[in-house]
């Protein structure tokens, strides 16, 4: 038996904050009856479980590394027309969702997957999944500005966790520098209003990497799905990211 919501997330429904939102919402049925309860457990080998009306099926899982390009969404879908990450992995048939998300003008290694209990894994409030970018910004930030960084600085929302910054590469002439920057958060923007709290407003901004894994060689554009070893990788990174009570949910 697992709750209503990791079965919902586990085949490719949607996330499972999205199911949950399902759920409260009334459009889950357990075998005829609607529930709305959050704490509700099923069988999914045994129980009909129905998602407006219709029978939830268990897709096999797919993990795919996408190297993001600049101007594109993190969604499935956009209103006003906008190009989407899935606009490039439509010859992929099971229904995918992004894990976490990139700013419209960053690039660089998304995760997309329809394995909704572990993306909720590496996005949860609480999670340490480090992720690494490769922030040009304007001028070259001295050693100083830098420490800042590394120790935490304060944002609107607050202190930001410690991070690991270093140079990357830096302009002959001064007029700007690569810093390669990692953090343990997942707030909005965040690497770019670090960035601006030390007067250095970022220009470019790429991810190039996630949980333990590397964009290396994968093309803009372009996406792969992920090997064996990348998978245990992220999974220790996900078990490690969730406090004990959750990752002990059945």
């Amino acid at each position: 038996m697992e709750r209503l919501q990791k079965i919902l997330a586990n085949a490719g429904v949607a996330s499972r904050r999205k199911c949950e939102e399902l759920i409260t919402a009334g459009k889950v049925t357990v075998n005829g009856e609607i529930v709305k309860e959050l704490g509700v457990k099923a069988d999914p080998a045994v129980d009909v479980i129905k998602v407006a009306g219709k029978p939830i099926k268990q897709e096999s899982k797919i993990y795919i590394m996408f190297n993001k390009p600049k101007g594109v969404i993190t969604s499935v879908s956009d209103d006003k027309g906008r190009s989407v990450v899935t606009d490039y992995l439509k010859e992929i048939k099971e229904r995918l969702y992004p894990v976490g998300r990139l700013d419209y003008d960053t690039e660089g290694l998304l995760l997309l997957t329809n394995d909704g209990d572990l993306a909720h894994k590496l996005m949860h409030p609480s999670h340490h999944v480090a992720k690494t970018y490769h922030a040009t910004v304007e001028r070259v930030p001295h050693g100083n500005a830098l420490e800042k960084l590394q120790r935490g600085i304060k944002l609107e929302d607050g202190m930001t966790a410690p991070a690991d910054v270093e140079y990357h590469d830096i302009d002959p002439d001064g007029k700007f520098a690569t810093i390669s920057i990692t953090i343990r958060e997942g707030r909005n923007r965040q690497v770019r209003r670090m960035f601006d709290a030390i007067h250095h407003p970022v220009i470019r901004l790429k991810r190039i990497s996630f949980g333990g894994l590397f964009l290396n060689n994968l093309q803009r554009g372009k996406h792969r799905k992920l090997s064996a070893e990348e998978l245990r990788k992220l999974h220790e990174a996900a078990e490690e990211s969730v406090p004990k009570e959750d990752s002990k949910e059945s």
